[in-house]
């Protein structure tokens, strides 16, 4: 008989099927329990595709062996994936809950600025949060966290997020020169999405917020096929041309099976700072009939206002520094929305995702178990 921390240190040496780190390691077996020669092993795996859960049984089936246990249960557990994502079970950051895509029809519509302040919110709302800066021609997200000029720390071949506001933050331009240019083609783009996930040392983050380039490219397509996207956000401005842009954005959420969560009206009003009143310079509502369209939400209407702008300029977001204002209660407002959909999703949206019924291992082979959800 083998007590909890043999077996424990046992599967130690089975690695998550990519990666260097155990399935002990991050935090993936949930339960052993040892009573007289039964073993029952719980872990909890991240991914759906197929050839990660044979490698699990796999690598658990021989550590247990090693040390003379022939007989278990290995109960593999799945949490509820968004329905028939791109990735198609792929993710190459396993221990990330969530991944949340924030993406604009075009340019100059407020996207990065938005998903600073989501971020930010979501993080003083108590959840553990990431901010990916994937924009790789346009890194603007370290100036809008204050982070320019701070070089991230290097541990072995990997990069440790730099923590700001609360926040692990990870973008192109702590990485390189600054006002150095990007001449690249759209195999390095992809590539670069994929290592500033896979080459990171992200925590074990609630979310991920990924401040995705404009448009409808390469890379929203290495995005969507590296990890299973929970859901999508538009940011746009209530111009009719933006919001022509909006759809095409929208219309690829739902081309990849990414579940939309929301549309963000930005510049929705002005704030006069004389007066505190309010005016539609650029409009405001015109989310709402899209929004109906594409069977989604408007999570918020954002003014501008002067503090904005100032904050984004000095690294000092508008929901961390200015929390009184307007606009910073509209992002905390859309930021408790977001959540409310991403676990809405989780819970209800997902595909039930095979959970698999107790496998029993006798003298090192394990019967299959049969699947206890249908898709």
């Amino acid at each position: 008989m083998r007590s909890t921390e043999e077996i424990n240190s046992a599967l130690k040496k089975v690695a998550y099927p990519g990666f260097t780190k155990s399935i002990v390691d991050f935090g993936f077996v949930k339960k052993i329990n040892v009573e007289g020669e039964s073993v029952q092993i719980e872990v909890e795996i991240t991914s759906s595709a197929p050839e990660v859960e044979e490698q699990i049984k796999a690598g658990v089936k021989d550590a247990l062996n090693a040390v003379g246990v022939e007989s278990y249960n290995l109960i593999l557990k799945k949490p509820k994936m968004p329905k028939e994502s791109s990735s198609k079970g792929k993710n190459i950051v396993p221990h990330i809950k969530n991944f949340v895509m924030v993406s604009s029809g075009k340019g100059g519509v407020g996207k990065s600025t938005t998903t600073v302040n989501l971020a930010i919110s979501l993080a003083k709302q108590g959840k553990k949060v990431g901010l990916l800066d994937a924009d790789i021609y346009g890194p603007n997200i370290p100036r809008m966290m204050g982070i320019v000029g701070s070089a991230p720390e290097v541990i072995g071949n990997k990069v440790k997020p730099i923590l700001s506001h609360g926040v692990e933050v990870m973008s192109m331009g702590s990485l390189m020169e600054e006002g150095q240019s990007l001449i690249w083609r759209g195999a390095m783009v992809m590539k670069a999405i994929e290592q500033l996930l896979q080459d990171i040392l992200w925590g074990d983050l609630d979310v991920l917020v990924i401040d995705m380039p404009p448009g409808t490219g390469d890379a929203q397509l290495t995005l969507a096929q590296s990890v299973p996207v929970t859901a999508g956000i538009c940011v746009t401005t209530p111009q009719k041309v933006a919001l022509d842009d909006t759809a095409r954005s929208l219309d690829m959420f739902k081309k990849l099976h990414i579940p939309i969560a929301g549309i963000i009206e930005n510049m929705s009003g002005f704030i006069c700072p004389e007066t505190d009143k309010e005016y539609d310079i650029f409009g405001k509502g015109t989310t709402g009939p899209l929004a109906k369209e594409f069977d989604t939400i408007v999570l918020g209407d954002i003014p501008i206002e002067p503090a904005i702008r100032e904050g984004g300029d000095a690294g000092k977001p508008i929901v961390s520094e200015f929390p009184d204002t307007v606009t910073a209660k509209r992002y905390y407002e859309s930021a408790k929305k977001l959540w409310e959909v991403i676990a809405k999703i989780n819970e209800e949206g997902g595909v039930d995702n095979e959970a698999i019924q107790p496998t029993i291992g006798v003298k090192g082979t394990a019967t299959e178990g049969k699947s206890a959800c249908s898709m």
